[in-house]
């Protein structure tokens, strides 16, 4: 495969990004004004924008100057969200997704962005543009807002794949690193296992085995492993990066998203309870403000698939215009850095560290 850092231009320090212009629930016109604010702020990037090519002329040509740097690449299908990724692995060689993928693959782009099916682009992704050597599962990592002063942590899996046993939440903690480091920028990021309680004795076999080889490679993987943390703590600053299974990281992302569209509800209620109330909230205006964007998930709208040959941001389903515009910021960063061949790199540290633990074992089982 090309290298990350050789998928810019040559002599550029222009940034392409590879964009499914469809599947999400706004459709294509939330993708391309995303894009478009976007463009705005990074006079650096270009995008390969995959979709029907008629419909993309038309909103480009509301968009100035967007359309001189976008390229369009016509494709007539759609993966829908209800859409079973068996059948899109089957039939969807004419979507969107599956030609946003094939961009990075060829070296075209440096990172992918859909706000389409996650379980159709995660089996897309896997056999496009396959995994890493030495990965059995890819996770999909977020940012979570948290009380660190980097103000996120990184939660991986959540979702990807429901399943993970000791090794997998290994590399799930190596690679969550790698994206703590180059993403928050942290030189030693603090890894904390997520479970039912913070003492050793706790959690299912697979959880106790995960505790012992994560701790016994810290320094090797140059992290410092924190031990079991509860849900308490994601958002805490007891550590910044929090390893779990895909099951128990979705129902942990729905709930906190849940969550702060209810505190966002709720606010708005007290505050329009009265007069004074409405008053109040005049002289809080900027604070409520802040608050706001300080919750907003659109603001933080970017899963990224770890453990590919090649870098793919999924946005929600939902992403407004704002939210695209997020997903590509993180896009743009993760490709400034060539987060992905670092990430092949501190994957490769993994696999050693795994044939090391095995090893081990078989001395012990002699």
């Amino acid at each position: 495969m090309t290298s990350q850092q050789d998928r810019t231009k040559a002599g550029s320090d222009q940034v392409v990004l590879s964009i499914d212009a469809m599947g999400g629930d706004l459709g294509p016109a939330a993708v391309v004004a995303g894009i478009a604010l976007s463009a705005k702020a990074n006079p650096e990037i270009r995008f390969l924008l995959h979709g029907p090519k008629p419909e993309l002329e038309r909103l480009l040509a509301k968009r100035g100057d967007l359309a001189d740097r976008c390229e369009l690449r016509h494709a007539t299908g759609v993966v829908k969200m209800d859409d079973k990724p068996s059948y899109v692995m089957r039939n969807g060689k004419d979507t969107s997704m599956w030609s946003t993928l094939e961009a990075v693959r060829n070296g075209e782009a440096t990172v992918a962005v859909s706000c389409g099916n996650t379980g159709a682009l995660m089996a897309l992704s896997m056999v496009r543009l396959r995994k890493l050597p030495g990965i059995n599962r890819p996770a999909i990592a977020i940012l979570w807002p948290s009380r660190n002063p980097q103000g996120f942590n990184v939660m991986l899996d959540v979702g990807a794949d429901i399943r993970a046993d000791a090794e997998d939440l290994l590399q799930y903690a190596l690679m969550g690193m790698s994206y703590a480091r180059n993403g928050l920028g942290l030189t030693r990021p603090r890894v904390g296992l997520l479970n039912v309680g913070t003492e050793e004795h706790k959690g299912r076999a697979e959880l106790k085995e995960a505790h012992e080889l994560i701790g016994r490679h810290a320094e090797a993987g140059s992290y410092d492993f924190v031990g079991f943390v509860e849900g308490g703590d994601i958002p805490g600053k007891r550590c910044d990066v929090i390893v779990t299974d895909g099951f128990t990281g979705n129902v942990a992302l729905k709930t906190g998203e849940g969550t702060a569209s209810l505190i966002g509800d709720l606010l708005r209620q007290a505050f329009a309870y009265s007069f004074m109330s409405r008053l109040a909230s005049l002289l809080a205006f900027t604070s409520l403000n802040r608050l706001k964007k300080r919750i907003d998930p659109r603001r933080v709208n970017g899963g990224v698939f770890l453990g590919l040959n090649g870098t793919v941001v999924k946005s929600h389903g939902s992403a407004d215009e704002t939210g695209v515009s997020a997903a590509v910021k993180l896009a743009v960063q993760l490709a400034q850095q060539g987060f992905n061949d670092k990430l092949a790199a501190r994957v490769a540290t993994a696999a050693e560290l795994a044939q090391d633990t095995t090893g081990q074992s078989d001395e012990t089982a002699s």
